[in-house]
């Protein structure tokens, strides 16, 4: 088992990695929209997703893999109202490939942002 740690995201604000490979599966922490110096990205859910999909693009790369490897992805929405214009982004960065995915509603998300994405992706 191997930590991805990249500075290319944002650093962890827990005790977790930002990913874990294992085998020829990496398994990315939840990103929210923190830029890579940590600051918040605070505008609406759309530019919000954007930073998140940026983040997981940046440890899936420090991991050796990429977005094209995504197996399985999991969309935590603060409002389910929004998941039309999450899709609309999320859309951008699977164009061709579409991996397996859940959305939920959650009561609340760190630092009160309105999305946080997971994922699960091969080398």
């Amino acid at each position: 088992m191997e930590t991805i740690k990249t500075d290319n995201a944002p650093q962890a604000i827990g005790p977790y990695s930002q990913a874990v490979k294992n085998c020829k599966l990496i398994f990315c922490s939840g990103q929210i929209p923190l830029t890579s110096n940590g600051n918040l990205i605070a505008g609406d859910v759309s530019e919000q997703t954007h930073q998140v999909m940026k983040n997981l693009k940046a440890v899936l790369e420090a991991a050796e893999s990429s977005l094209d490897k995504v197996l399985k992805t999991t969309i935590y929405l603060a409002d389910i109202n929004d998941f039309d214009k999450v899709n609309e982004v999320y859309a951008t960065y699977f164009p061709s490939h579409k991996p397996a995915r859940a959305t939920v509603e959650v009561s609340r998300l760190p630092k009160d942002v309105k999305v946080e994405i997971d994922c699960i992706a091969s080398i």
